[in-house]
């Protein structure tokens, strides 16, 4: 396939008062002065013409395995158990894209016939089955040892003249592409001459704009390019014809982030994700994990029996890595890496690679960002579920649960161990008061974590519209329809609902959850939220303060199922596995 934009035809030939015979291999020679440049049918230059002017069919081995053949579009296809209909070059990476989906299956791909194709000197064949596709793709050369000349192509359109032999002009013509140009030549008869009107321009493979103005201009220029450029003529249609050195090369040019990771067919990715590797010249390997910790391997590539390129890693830490791994694919900022047992590493070129500390302060002021877990020296700090922190500029943060603010200070650094770390001073919230140790560093959801001495934040992205999707919606709408009462609440096997009878729940805007005892009138504040969470979850956070039995409802609750008098929401504990149910009944 042609490793550059369209193939547009751009030839030039203008006179010659010479005639050529069938066996000529030289070029024409220049004419005299005001002479004609004439060529005949059979001449090498009119041969160069036409090899330039071949139908290209590599650009569809991933259908046909055949570089000389195109298939007509539209055509169908099964792929992988998927039908598809084909209707342009571009709809050909829709196959790719089901073929790359996984790299430990067996990928098929089945043409439905009859299918028409056009070959390299454009006829057209209209085919009926597999074997008879068979059959015409086994006349193709392959490997770029075909007759057509991808690397350089003429720029249309292009006025050509013909002639007799007594140079007497017989015909003006004006081609617009390479089949209109291959016909004219092919029709030429034996007792025709042609010219090109000159200059004429031809564009490289690598989209460089060449003007010539004679024969001999013309067939040097297409001599000279014809082999400067890698056809791609094979069916090996995810290699991109890559070499070692090219391999090489293009890992040292700039960082890479994993984004993904399959490890003996498990998928490890949430815990390699956007890991930095940084491929040094001197064989080194440099990975800087989301909270900035570097740790470092070694990386070498070798080209194996069979002609493939591998890449073997090397770390005494990330184990996970080491494997020699066959290179599967260099795309545009991609680079697949594959090793049978199901194991696979996808990284994306990462040019300009953020510090780990500009990066989180910067998302962290982006957006609020709603506590889903604190932890204090061991003990749980429920009361504190969806309080929600806001970070701004000049170092101050704030901590709300919509009727009470603690404002206090922050600062992103790195710790003397070298990990970075969110410093948050809050007179007003002891609690949160600690150099929390970056362990989990995503767009939707931060973790702070020192196991050892029980410390631990987890905090949830919430921006204006973030979560805000139709279900979201639908769900804060309904709860605002409120008055709602407590109709069951199933904590280890026990219905609870009776120490709720007298109280009435109303979910009401800024996120405030006014609970009212009837027996008094009297009103306590809690929180509530809707959101949907980093994991795509729909989440109902309830905080029901620090008084029984209102406390009780304190979590970060499943949605479950919902209609216009009744919300269930469900909580699975992390320690038994013991399903709590809370069910709301309107009043």
């Amino acid at each position: 396939m042609k490793n550059r934009i369209h193939f547009a035809l751009y030839t030039f030939l203008l006179g010659m008062t010479l005639l050529f015979t069938a066996c000529q291999s030289e070029f024409e020679e220049l004419p005299e002065d005001n002479q004609q440049q004439t060529l005949e049918a059979n001449s090498s230059t009119a041969v160069l013409i036409e090899r330039t002017a071949s139908n290209d069919g590599s650009f569809d081995n991933i259908v046909d395995q055949a570089s000389c053949l195109a298939i007509q579009f539209p055509y169908e296809v099964n792929v992988n158990g998927e039908i598809l209909i084909i209707e342009s070059r571009e709809d050909l990476q829709l196959i790719e894209d089901i073929f790359d989906a996984s790299d430990i299956d067996n990928d098929f791909l089945e043409l439905v016939f009859p299918i028409t194709v056009t070959t390299g000197a454009y006829a057209d064949i209209t085919i009926n089955s597999r074997e008879g596709l068979r059959e015409l793709a086994a006349d193709c050369i392959e490997n770029g040892e075909d007759d057509d000349i991808e690397c350089i192509d003429f720029v249309y359109p292009l006025t050509l003249f013909t002639f007799d032999r007594t140079l007497q002009q017989t015909s003006r013509v004006t081609v617009e592409n390479d089949r209109q140009l291959r016909f004219f030549f092919k029709e030429l008869g034996e007792d025709q001459l042609a010219s090109f009107s000159f200059p004429i321009s031809l564009k490289l493979y690598d989209g460089t704009v060449v003007e010539v103005n004679s024969n001999e201009q013309l067939a040097r220029l297409i001599e000279e390019t014809k082999d400067a450029c890698d056809e791609d003529d094979d069916n090996d249609y995810n290699d991109d014809d890559f070499t070692q050195e090219r391999l090489n090369e293009y890992l040292v040019e700039c960082p890479w982030l994993v984004h993904e990771m399959v490890r003996d067919q498990v998928n490890q990715t949430d815990q390699y994700f956007e890991y930095l590797m940084n491929f040094g010249e001197d064989g080194k390997v440099y990975v800087k994990d989301r909270i900035g910790n570097t740790l470092i391997g070694t990386w070498t590539t070798r080209v194996s029996d069979n002609n493939r390129v591998l890449l073997k890693l090397e770390f005494d830490v990330l184990v996970d890595f080491n494997l020699e791994w066959f290179v599967y694919e260099i795309g545009e900022g991609t680079i697949k890496l594959f090793s049978e047992g199901g194991n696979k590493i996808i990284m994306k070129r990462f040019c300009d690679a953020p510090d780990p500390g500009a990066t989180l302060r910067n998302i962290l002021k982006e957006c609020a960002w709603v506590i889903k877990k604190v932890k204090n020296q061991g003990e749980e700090i429920e009361r504190l579920l969806g309080y929600e922190f806001n970070f701004h500029a000049e170092g101050v943060v704030t901590l709300s649960n919509s009727i009470n603010i603690s404002e206090g200070e922050w600062e992103v650094s790195t710790n003397d161990q070298g990990i970075l770390v969110l410093a948050i001073a809050m007179g007003a919230e002891p609690a949160v008061n600690f150099e929390w140790p970056v362990r989990d560093l995503m767009n939707q959801r931060l973790k702070f974590e020192v196991e050892d001495i029980g410390y631990e934040l987890i905090l949830q992205r919430v921006c204006e519209d973030n979560g805000a999707d139709g279900d979201v919606v639908e769900i804060r709408e309904l709860m605002k329809d409120g008055p709602w009462r407590v109709a069951s609440f199933i904590d280890s096997e026990i219905d609870e609902a009776d120490l709720y009878t007298l109280y009435s729940f109303a979910f009401e805007a800024e996120h405030i959850m006014s609970m009212t005892l009837g027996e008094t009138g009297t009103t306590e504040a809690g929180l509530w939220r809707v959101l949907r969470n980093s994991e795509g979850k729909l989440k109902v956070y309830l905080n029901g303060g620090e008084n029984e039995p209102l406390n009780e409802l304190t979590d970060d609750w499943d949605f479950y199922s919902a209609d216009a008098g009744r919300i269930e929401l469900r909580s699975e504990s992390d320690a038994d596995g013991q399903v709590k149910i809370l069910v709301f009944e309107r009043n």
